[in-house]
């Protein structure tokens, strides 16, 4: 008897149609004799609905409302999945993350795991019955509902995956695994059978949208076998694993691409120890993340430029923060260019094989496509481009670095 782990995601799950549909196939694989555990997204749309509410009421609503706010659509979800698994003669039952015992932190919209105590999980499924745990949210030492942040959920199952040593974790979304690149801009995009924790991780932190990053995390700390299937078919998707000896001799992986991205740039920034970490302190505090970051050479009067990434959700909260900053400083100005796009190559196969950033640079240059930032890892090499040339970056380097053949 297996213990299995699977999360449905909001298009799994956009209407009561499908998640009857979701329901068979969950009773289906319990009726087999495994021990099912159900983590769902709450109905595509619905979670943009709540913002928009939110939005209409204020423009800077208050983050701890916005979690409760936000989480009551996983709960919704919950519910539904529960009865409609009870409806085929199985016994489930609904949890929120307050009574599944996720404790997070207090970074409210940004919250992080830090505990699953569990025990009711446990109960539940010693009766028999599946238990349907409401994604993206926990509570913080204060009681208060906390959320996870955009793809929560796959981190809520795979934190419950690795706190109760589940055979598997599978995630169920509207694509059949993990693709060479999105197929809606590539169409020969190659499903892949076996991507390592690293790539993937680089690959979701990049703008792969199968998975959310920190739920790679969990799964390589704690060594969950994951799987990413598609809720509208038995094909048997893609395993996320540890590396293997045959995984090297791919140097290039796949393709991704963020079109959620923004770059701001400080002009005439003092050249002197300290200056920078001052800066991107007060970009810390705000909670806000910080991708690349491009620091140009000293000129003559000991000023330099500073340019780096954000979402672009945190694009105006992060340069308002970097206005002030700047008029502190007395540098020559800031801007900000939201039409920005990140484009990247992964493979472990990069750290033993050379020429691969050129090869990439010279095949955007021959496609007339600007390079405005690079940043690089071991397996991965981003640049960031205008974000109308987008789709044209991803199927050239698709083609060059020939991944449908693989």
């Amino acid at each position: 008897m297996a213990l299995i782990v699977q999360k449905y995601g909001g298009t799994s799950v956009a209407d009561t149609e499908r998640i009857q549909t979701v329901a068979e196939r969950v009773v289906s694989i319990a009726k087999e004799g495994n021990q099912v555990i159900v983590v769902v997204s709450a109905m595509a749309g619905e979670t943009d609905k709540f913002i928009a509410f939110a939005h209409k009421i204020t423009e800077h609503p208050d983050e701890r409302e916005m979690d409760l706010l936000l989480s009551s659509g996983e709960r919704v979800t919950s519910a539904l999945m529960a009865m409609a698994i009870q409806k085929l003669g199985q016994k489930s039952m609904s949890f929120t993350g307050r009574q599944v015992g996720i404790i997070t932190d207090s970074s409210h919209t940004k919250a992080m795991i830090e505990e699953i105590e569990a025990s009711r999980l446990k109960i539940a499924l010693d009766e028999g019955k599946v238990p349907v745990v409401a994604g993206f949210q926990g509570i913080n030492e204060f009681q208060d509902v906390t959320t996870l942040g955009r793809g929560g959920s796959d981190t809520t199952a795979v934190a419950i995956a690795a706190a109760l040593k589940a055979d598997a974790c599978e995630i169920y979304t509207d694509v059949e695994g993990v693709f060479t690149a999105d197929p809606r801009i590539v169409p020969d995009a190659r499903k892949m059978e076996k991507i390592s924790y690293d790539e993937m991780l680089e690959m979701a932190s990049l703008g792969a949208k199968v998975l959310h990053g920190r739920s790679v995390e969990f799964a390589k700390k704690y060594n969950v076998p994951l799987v990413v299937r598609s809720s509208f078919s038995q094909a048997p998707g893609t395993l996320v694993t540890k590396e293997e000896g045959s995984m090297e001799k791919i140097v290039v992986t796949g393709v991704t691409h963020d079109k959620n991205q923004a770059r701001i740039t400080i002009m005439g920034v003092p050249d002197r120890p300290g200056i920078a970490a001052s800066i991107f302190k007060s970009v810390s505090d705000a909670n806000i993340n910080v991708d690349m970051i491009v620091q140009n050479i000293s000129n003559v009067d000991h000023a330099t430029d500073i340019s780096f990434t954000v979402s672009r959700a945190d694009s105006k909260k992060a340069f308002d923060i970097i206005q002030k900053v700047s008029d502190e400083m007395g540098t020559k100005g800031v801007n900000m260019n939201p039409e920005v796009a990140k484009v990247s190559i992964v493979g472990v196969g990069m750290q033993s094989h050379f020429g691969v950033a050129a090869r990439m640079f010279e095949t955007l240059a021959r496609n007339s496509v600007n390079i405005m930032m690079i940043s690089t890892s071991e397996i991965k090499i981003s640049c960031v481009i205008d974000e109308k040339e987008t789709e044209k970056a991803v199927q050239v380097l698709h083609d060059s670095f020939e991944l449908a053949k693989q």
